[in-house]
């Protein structure tokens, strides 16, 4: 029988493989310090799994890359964080960080599930998705035994199920205004809260970023974020419903280097790409047409707000690039 691990990658599977190994060199990284940090002891095992299963995931990628003779790419090493550098964030905040963090290794893990054909890479993305519910289960179950676990908005259960009968329930400028929906609730509730926390991780960044372009590039996410938090949040009061909190006070009053300027950016800019990706998922999902526009209008600005950090990342450096086509022009003129 023919060995399927010795079928050549594919394309995905080169690009699933690359974004993984920046993702966890840099998981290693950020753990290290939280770890060296932590004070709450029921914090500490979440630490502790997300670091074994970055480290386990980097060695088995490390030695797929050998064994087919791929470039092993550079992501993030020790020289990206700095030993002994004063604690940047709460205890509380780590673990809302890593619960985000598994929110969107679940969605990579089953992108990449559903996009691998060797048996080799579908049992790694199989062990990359169960570890991110498993970090899932852990943060959720310790934030809500704690009480630090905000949870979604309550709406009145329907009395009976019924269908649209007018398009009115498409309006949302001009007459009669319908409830939001408990999907439209969703998404704004995700939207507001992950906004907040991004807020709170850029603010930090912010405090101990070196270089002066950068620091003006962060301060340009937190008002971002600030500022389309409270666009979301106006729709939800003005149907009476709750918004998530802030979590400025999670973050301390140093100024200390923790992180390379080149990590702090990348970990931004996969925060950017995911919030695009959850405007255009809640953009499908809201029928109301004055909510669907107000995402609509947000995403041209986020995606250039992506284009200026990339451009800052290139100038500096610190852009690795994924693997790419052959260029057959530049082959045939060589």
């Amino acid at each position: 029988m023919e060995d399927k691990t010795k079928l050549r990658l594919t394309a995905a599977e080169m690009s699933t493989l690359w974004t993984q190994y920046l993702s966890d060199t840099l998981a290693v990284c950020v753990s290290s310090h939280y770890l060296e940090k932590v004070e709450d002891e029921e914090v500490r095992p979440v630490i502790e799994f997300t670091l074994e299963v970055a480290r386990g995931n980097i060695s088995i990628m490390e030695e797929l890359f050998i064994k087919e003779g791929f470039p092993v790419p550079v992501g993030f090493t020790e020289q990206d964080v700095v030993p002994k550098a004063p604690r940047l964030f709460s205890d509380t905040f780590v673990l809302l960080f890593y619960r985000n963090m598994s929110i969107l290794a679940m969605t990579a893990g089953s992108a990449a599930l559903g996009l691998v054909t060797r048996p080799d890479l579908v049992i790694f993305f199989k062990r990359i998705l169960n570890a991110a519910v498993n970090l899932q289960d852990l943060t959720r179950d310790l934030m809500l035994k704690q009480g630090t676990y905000i949870k979604p908005p309550y709406i009145s259960t329907p009395d009976n199920v019924d269908f649209v009968k007018r398009d009115h329930f498409l309006a949302g400028f001009f007459g009669h205004r319908r409830p939001i929906t408990s999907i439209e609730i969703t998404h704004l509730f995700l939207n507001i809260q992950t906004n907040m926390i991004g807020k709170a991780l850029i603010t930090g960044y912010a405090q101990t970023a070196q270089d002066k372009e950068v620091k003006q590039f962060l301060q340009k996410g937190i008002q971002m974020a600030q500022q389309h938090a409270d666009l979301f949040s106006d729709i939800l009061k003005k149907e009476d419903l709750p918004a998530p909190m802030s979590w400025d006070s999670a973050v301390s009053d140093s100024t200390s280097t923790v992180f390379s300027d080149k990590l702090i950016m990348f970990n931004v800019s996969t925060m950017i790409a995911a919030g695009i990706g959850n405007y255009g998922m809640a953009v499908a999902a809201s029928p109301r047409r004055d909510i669907g526009l107000k995402y609509a209008a947000l995403i041209p600005e986020i995606t250039l707000y992506a284009e200026a950090g990339a451009k800052i990342m290139i100038k500096n450096g610190w852009m690795e690039e994924p693997p790419q086509s052959d260029d057959r022009d530049v082959l045939i003129k060589s």
